[in-house]
């Protein structure tokens, strides 16, 4: 609150002060789940005297300086009673609660760093000695309920108290208003369905949809993987655009192609790999001084904006094609395939960090993925500029070819490292070679031996360890292989990719980066909107075989 980057209110996750916390008393067992296409969510918690719900959500349309988190305490079955902890901290912890004050309705306000807060419905609530902290304990009869509302501003509240019940219908509303059904187009609907509401609940006023909604969780225990991914990544948004196409022309398509079309209007060949959901520079990577997530480290900020990703370019002309399918280019944003072929044109030949973020290299997987988007839109313009693009596109494939071409006939990750990489399943998905092409077959065969197990996917090997000891399966990967098997029409092969990728989530349907599979354990920061992302366009594309 209030922007995506900015420092947590609640920091506890990567140990720093700051939890809100709904505990029932006694014995437990918790459970939970998100309402159908929501990000409206139902803890539920059996006790020995009953069964207790909360119900949680941000109040949905959000406003740009104001959040309201609302909770709704139910006694579904027999009597309820559950502790409730509020000690909000801003600044990452460094900023407790301070000019604490209840007014005569009961209602708690006060400061935590530059931010305002009123808590409502807790009138009965007692503060520790320091004031920085509230503790109640709420008791109610069987079937009543009871509301907590946080308002949270980046100034003195200009209006009167939140009402909840009113809160309540409106958030409702809006999610329905905001994510189609999708029942008659897709493989797995309720999971698509929620993939859709998961990436609108990423995505910003802008336009722009963040990598993740966490910070600093880490991929491999010890191993210094730990990353903050609030920030709107250009191919992450391309891929969102693109499975959202697949599906319909909904709004996140129009959101995506905007803030795509914006950065490149802007930025043209220096377009950075991300930026932050209004549209900025992604601020250098800074530790906050907590002792971070177990087994990883505080990280704010990204060491991406000193990076270069050349299959950003080729990722928004696929984005703009498939949006232009829909009829959903303007004339600016045709403004923006120009700058983006532009871009292509003039920086192809360079080195690049690539899709996976590593060294710069002449990667195969960015130059295809940009020959891949000249193609697509080569087959929307007129023909001068349709023979140049398509020429453009042939002669990068060809270039790829000379030195990324295994011995073997598959596709390798670079002209001087021959190791298979999941990633180059998407040049034939994506349209740069054909489905039928030698090398595309060459290089399904090659990833399902030497990168698949047990049903899961890797990206490539890292070193001479065996699979799984030196990073986790990558659940991106798994559904990129659901399409390819599609694609080289091996339906029944395609279905088990996907049920297998679509299992490696826990109890709220969020995917993270990774999956550990010998511990079932998600990896990294989450949820993970390019999974999601391609979770939807998997189910909708396998949808029609």
């Amino acid at each position: 609150m209030p922007r995506w980057g900015s420092d947590a209110v609640f920091a506890s996750l990567i140990g720093g002060r700051g939890c809100y916390a709904v505990t029932p008393v006694g014995r437990f067992v918790w459970g939970g789940h998100y309402e159908p296409g929501s990000l409206i969510w139902r803890s539920r918690w059996v006790t020995t005297a009953g069964i207790v719900e909360c119900r949680e959500a941000l109040a949905f349309p959000g406003e740009a300086r104001r959040a309201v988190v609302l909770r709704r305490i139910v006694a579904s079955s027999g009597p309820a009673c559950v502790d409730v902890m509020f000690e909000p901290a801003a600044g990452s912890g460094r900023e407790p609660l301070r000019e604490l004050h209840r007014d005569e309705d009961g209602r708690w306000t006060g400061r935590a760093g530059g931010l305002w807060l009123r808590w409502s419905g807790a009138a009965d609530a007692k503060a520790d000695a320091d004031g920085n902290r509230l503790t109640t304990r709420i008791e109610l009869a069987a079937g009543d309920h009871h509301d907590l509302v946080l308002e949270l501003s980046t100034g003195v509240p200009e209006r009167g108290p939140t009402d909840p019940d009113v809160a309540w219908e409106a958030t409702a509303a809006a999610w329905r208003r905001a994510v189609p059904e999708l029942d008659a187009t897709t493989l797995a609907p309720r999971d698509a369905r929620h993939a859709y509401a998961v990436l609108r609940g990423l995505t910003g006023a802008s336009g722009g949809m963040v990598a993740a909604a966490t910070t600093s969780l880490p991929e491999r225990a010890g191993a210094g993987r730990s990353y903050d991914y609030r920030f709107v990544w250009i191919r992450d948004q391309c891929y969102a655009g693109q499975a959202v196409a697949a599906a319909g022309p909904y709004p996140l398509l129009d959101d995506a192609v905007r803030f795509v079309a914006e950065r490149l209007l802007a930025d043209g060949p220096r377009l950075r790999p991300a930026y932050t959901a209004s549209g900025g520079p992604i601020p250098d990577e800074r530790s906050l001084d907590l002792p971070g997530y177990p087994g990883g480290t505080d990280i704010l900020g990204n060491h991406v904006n000193a990076q270069v990703q050349l299959d950003a370019f080729g990722e928004a002309l696929l984005l703009f094609a498939a949006a232009a399918r829909h009829d959903r280019l303007a004339t600016t944003h045709w403004a923006a395939v120009r700058a983006a072929v532009a871009a292509v044109e003039q920086r192809w030949r360079e080195p690049d960090a690539g899709v996976w973020e590593l060294d710069n290299r002449r990667w195969a997987h960015s130059r295809l993925i940009c020959a891949a988007g000249l193609r697509a839109v080569a087959g929307l313009v007129a023909a001068a500029d349709a023979a140049r693009w398509s020429g453009l596109a042939d002669a990068i494939v060809a270039d790829a070819a000379s030195d990324c071409r295994h011995p073997d006939g598959r596709w390798q990750r670079a002209p001087d490292d021959p190791r298979v990489d999941a990633a180059l399943l998407l040049p034939a998905l994506r349209g740069a070679v054909p489905a039928a092409d030698p090398r595309s077959i060459a290089t399904l065969r090659a990833v399902v031996a030497d990168l698949s197990r047990d049903g899961y996917v890797y990206r490539f090997r890292q070193d001479a360890r065996p699979l799984g000891e030196a990073e986790g399966a990558f659940t991106l990967c798994g559904f990129v292989m659901a399409l390819a098997a599609q694609q080289q029409g091996d339906v029944v092969a395609a279905a088990r990719w996907f049920e297998r990728g679509r299992a490696a989530c826990g109890p709220p349907g969020l995917f993270a980066e990774e999956y550990d599979v010998t511990q079932r354990q998600l990896r990294g920061n989450l949820p993970q909107a390019f999974v999601h992302a391609l979770l939807l366009e998997a189910a909708t594309r396998l949808a029609g075989t």
